[in-house]
């Protein structure tokens, strides 16, 4: 395998972590460069992690790992968008109103599982690559690389859209979180490809 197919794949794994990051990112009110690091650390670290995993797994736990990650990521991203979707409606604030200045909470909890839910893609590409002559360091520091500046991105364009369109926002990354889990979900029972 090249360096420009796990390039490829780093792409396409750090497109969830993306999405979700900028989710996060309409949560801030400005900007937080040690937030915004966290974030991209969780969602990078969790896609470099996964891989290995997987890889180290190998067929062993293949037919395991396959048979229900998807369910576990579509329930994960349900939640998570369901309650983004709530907020966004049933905020009793107004948009473009003076909101009363509150201390940011990441919620580490939620991050923890935000990051798990988008790198269960990751965990399958990294069985995959037991089987593929690939250098699995190189792999994983290519991945973890790439969603790592795909989160920072994402913060960053969330904060910005977020600070105008809060709302909105909220309501469309919960949409995003809930058809990423269906996506996921339909890919894996074969609906449809990708």
């Amino acid at each position: 395998m090249s360096v420009w197919d796990i390039i490829v794949i780093a792409l396409g794994v750090s497109a969830d972590a993306f999405a979700v990051s900028m989710c996060k990112g309409v949560e801030m009110k400005k900007f937080i460069v040690k937030y915004a690091f966290l974030i991209a650390l969780f969602f990078g670290g969790f896609q470099m992690l996964m891989p290995l995993i997987g890889w180290a797994a190998g067929s062993l736990f293949q037919k395991y790992i396959t048979s229900f990650d998807h369910w576990i990521a579509f329930g994960l991203l349900l939640i998570l968008g369901g309650k983004m979707l709530y907020d966004g409606i049933f905020d009793k604030e107004k948009e473009g109103e003076e909101k009363e200045e509150k201390p940011l909470r990441l919620g580490l909890l939620s991050l923890l599982v935000m990051a798990v839910a988008t790198s269960i893609d990751a965990l399958a590409v990294g069985v995959t690559f037991a089987f593929l002559q690939v250098n699995i360091w190189v792999a994983v520091s290519v991945i973890g690389a790439t969603t790592f500046t795909f989160s920072l991105i994402g913060v960053g364009i969330g904060v910005k859209v977020g600070d105008k369109f809060k709302n909105k926002a909220e309501i469309l990354g919960g949409v995003i979180l809930i058809l990423l889990g269906l996506k996921i979900l339909l890919e894996h029972l074969g609906v449809i490809s990708f």
